[in-house]
């Protein structure tokens, strides 16, 4: 049951990103998690998120690909969230070694239990904080973002403090629309 949650948030939160792609009219491409082929975006769209692993498109004439739950080489560990500065062709393990093409990582939490809230986030800023160490080591500094189904005022106000003092450069509650819609332009225009 614990996964549920993030199924059903990543879900949503690339429904959001494909609607802003297509508001945009802007192609995309998308990896199937079935059979790990890309393909382009197709004009019904229904239940697409069904079987999403990563989107690709084009921001001006940069490429972008986003890609689900990597384990990044130089965090050595599970990333939610990682974008790219690739086309879905050059997505590869060699694209994952190479840190410089990382733009921007993230955490993506779903559950919606509010006694549960406070452990994601902490889980959260500890793998976000990783994500720094390892790539602040090497002098690079990827955009980082979170994005949580159950906030709490606590949980809130430090994360405030972070976007404050650029320990995090974007975050948003996954039940609240505006900030979901806000984040996925954000990512889209990055």
């Amino acid at each position: 049951m614990r996964n549920v949650g993030g199924v059903l948030a990543q879900r949503k939160l690339t429904r959001a990103i494909i609607s802003t792609l297509k508001l945009a009219g802007q192609p995309y491409r998308w990896l199937h998690s079935g059979n790990n082929s890309w393909a382009n975006n197709p004009n019904d769209d229904a239940d697409i998120e069904l079987y999403i692993r990563g989107l690709s498109w084009q921001k001006g004439k940069k490429a972008r690909t986003l890609i689900y739950n990597l384990t990044v080489p130089q965090v050595k560990n599970n990333v939610d969230l990682c974008l790219f500065d690739c086309t879905s062709p050059e997505i590869s393990p060699a694209i994952y070694k190479s840190s410089e093409r990382y733009i921007a990582l993230g955490e993506l939490k779903g559950g919606i239990d509010p006694a549960g809230a406070d452990e994601h986030w902490k889980t959260a800023r500890t793998a976000l904080a990783r994500i720094h160490t390892a790539f602040s080591a090497i002098n690079l500094f990827p955009k980082q973002f979170f994005i949580g189904a159950a906030i709490e005022k606590k949980m809130a106000a430090e994360i405030w403090k972070q976007l404050e003092e650029d320990n995090l450069d974007n975050a948003a509650n996954l039940t609240d629309e505006n900030q979901v819609a806000s984040i996925s332009r954000w990512l889209c225009t990055l």
